[in-house]
């Protein structure tokens, strides 16, 4: 009995010391990383001049350009320039940016680093116009657009920044992405190399639209502050809504219909969610904002960089590599694409996302073996090799791997049907069958495991389990793998589906099943076993299987085929792990509920418009419900 006592008591004392020696290693982290921040943010100021410019357009309007200049005169440097709509600051020619370049690696290399607030925000005049419309051009005389502004400041800066090689390079994630693409259109002689990391490339698919879903808590979050209106340049972003809850299921699911958005928050007071919910088709409104129509003929080099675990922009750089290329005479655009989250690759460790590991910091890894020498090729006329035309990480394997094209050319096509008992087969059913479930609309399917205010990015990896156990998805499951199986590009998603209502969306899932057993060691993995692990999602919404413009309803129990894609994956199932399809109507609050009841506008849907409805997948000979991929050997 005493013994049990001292066991128990030397195991209180210890709770506490391995708690506060954890809280001393994380301690001891922080401020390894502080210190060397503050050695980047020294480097920067005792190297580099800082000025501030109000550069003119062509119709008058002054954009504030910040302007940081090498103080070694020996030679003369190119420019680093980024656009962007999410401020230069800080501001005054004291105040210097703690960060100049993609990375530290860049500061010491040595450019002229430009940072432009865009038309319309922070310190520059003009008004802002979302995704405006690239018409200037062909408007002629004063007209004004993003390409014309990027070009007359490219044109401004060549010839007034002094100690400039003539050479213009511009980078930039996201928004500044978009900035960066558009600068290839009639671009500035002076401008040799650009990289569009992440970069919108039309917003009916990017960000806040999925094939006709819409991403509530994104442009919710995103719009709140972005889209207040000023009175005139200002310096601070301005204040957003105070946030009531970090559960965010719970709290889009007490907004209800998205009506309520204007109702209860915005009150008509954000410009550019008014616009977005007066268009909730694919219209004249959203194709003149899709900036790949202007994609040809690009002079510039062009590096575009994307990730796989991109839930903002993954449409973007895939679609802007497709265009470029079959758009252009040279072999100048280039594309890579890592196992990153939304701009992992600039301000992150790249050895794993969320719960998904990697290896090594791919991160770095690009950083020093491909970014840094794009720009120093290019800018700097260094003797560095092209990079390869196609530079992909292959998760799952955890490998870099190069191609010359993408998707890559050869392989094999492979279909799995859909098929009873929750199996995915090799051929179809020859009899009938389908699995049903019941959507609640009042009781979604969650995006994630976890309490997130809905605009999150570890559920891009996350293990599905808790989805799988859930009576309103489907799950098939393919026979474990006898070797490994590369898949390389979209997958193609072809159902056979009804529902007792008027309107549904269709979600479905690519997940790898990780074995049971570690195969080194022939015993329970208690780290991965069994991890269902979300390689890729998408999402029809059914009113959009057949036009994007043109919306139809379901006919209530009539079998329908809704065709789609999911976006490219470059992924291997390992030998021993299981390819899965998980089939569910609602991804919530990521995804907005769909009514169920078909309604002209889902952003007017009424509260009595959202009902329960019984949906079904077919699989048989007649309704053979499938995916369509490729696998590529090594």
């Amino acid at each position: 009995m005493y013994k049990h006592r001292v066991f128990a008591f030397l195991c209180l004392l210890s709770v506490p010391l391995l708690s506060g020696l954890a809280q001393a290693a994380d301690n001891a982290i922080e401020s390894a990383e502080q210190k060397k921040a503050d050695a980047r943010a020294a480097y920067i100021r005792s190297h580099y001049a800082k000025y501030e410019y109000q550069i003119p357009m062509r119709d008058g309007v002054k954009l504030f350009t910040s302007v940081y200049i090498p103080y070694d005169r020996t030679h003369k440097y190119p420019m680093l320039m980024q656009r962007t709509p999410y401020r230069v600051a800080p501001y005054g020619a004291g105040k210097y940016k703690s960060k100049l370049g993609p990375s530290e690696i860049f500061e010491k290399e040595g450019f002229i680093f430009v940072f432009q607030d865009v038309r319309g925000k922070f310190m520059s005049e003009g008004q802002y116009v979302n995704m405006r419309p690239q018409d200037a051009f062909e408007k002629g005389g004063k007209a004004a657009d993003d390409a014309t502004d990027t070009y007359d400041t490219i044109d401004w800066l060549v010839k007034h920044v002094p100690n400039n090689n003539g050479r213009v390079g511009m980078w930039g994630t996201s928004y500044p992405g978009y900035y960066t693409s558009v600068a290839a259109i009639h671009a500035h002689p002076a401008l040799k190399a650009i990289s569009p990391q992440a970069p919108i490339a039309d917003w009916f698919f990017d960000d806040f639209h999925r094939n006709g879903a819409f991403v509530t808590p994104m442009a919710f979050l995103f719009f709140d502050t972005f889209d207040k209106q000023r009175e005139g340049p200002m310096a601070a972003w301005p204040e957003g809504m105070k946030s009531r809850t970090p559960d965010g299921y719970e709290f889009f699911r007490e907004l209800g219909p998205l009506s309520n958005v204007n109702k209860k928050y915005f009150k008509g007071t954000r410009p550019f969610w008014n616009e977005l919910t007066e268009h909730p088709n694919y219209d004249d409104y959203w194709k003149a904002r899709n900036v790949l129509q202007h994609f040809h003929n690009v002079k510039p080099q062009v590096l575009i960089v994307g990730g796989w675990y991109d839930t903002e922009d993954l449409y973007g750089p895939l679609a802007t590599y497709q265009t470029m290329s079959e758009k252009n005479d040279k072999d100048n655009v280039h594309l890579v694409m890592g196992p990153w989250f939304h701009g992992q690759w600039n301000r992150a460790d790249g050895d794993h996302m969320g719960e998904a590991q990697f290896g090594f910091d791919t991160s770095k890894w690009f950083q020093q073996r491909i970014l840094l020498p794009f720009f120093t090729k290019n800018l700097k006329g260094a003797d560095e090799p092209d990079p390869q035309r196609v530079t992909v990480f292959e998760t799952g394997a955890n490998r870099w791997r190069g191609f010359d094209h993408w998707p890559p050319q050869g392989g094999e096509s492979k279909t799995l049907y859909l098929g009873a008992d929750e199996n995915l087969l090799s051929q179809p059913e020859a009899k009938g069958g389908y699995g049903d479930y019941v959507s609640d609309p009042h009781k979604p399917v969650p995006h994630s495991a976890h309490i997130s205010r809905g605009w999150d990015r570890p559920y891009m990896a996350e293990d599905q389990r808790f989805t799988a156990r859930r009576t309103d998805v489907l799950v098939f499951d393919a026979p474990a793998a006898e070797q490994d199986q590369t898949i390389a590009g979209p997958v193609d998603v072809d159902l056979w589906v009804s529902t007792s209502q008027s309107a549904a969306d269709f979600i479905v899932k690519l997940v790898d099943v990780f074995p049971g057993k570690d195969v080194n060691t022939d015993e329970v993995d208690r780290d991965t076993g069994n991890r269902h692990e979300l390689v890729r999602w998408g999402v029809m919404r059914g009113r959009f299987r057949n036009s994007m413009s043109d919306p139809q309803p379901f006919e209530p129990n009539k079998p329908t085929r809704v065709k789609f894609q999911l976006l490219d994956v470059f992924h291997t199932i390992k030998r021993g792990h299981r390819l899965e399809i998980q089939v569910q109507s609602s991804m919530f609050p990521f995804l907005d509920m769909n009514p169920q009841k078909y309604v002209d506008n889902i952003f007017q849907a009424r509260p009595a418009d959202f009902v329960k409805a019984e949906h079904r997948v077919y699989h048989s000979a007649q309704y053979p419900s499938a995916i369509h991929y490729r696998v590529v050997g090594r």
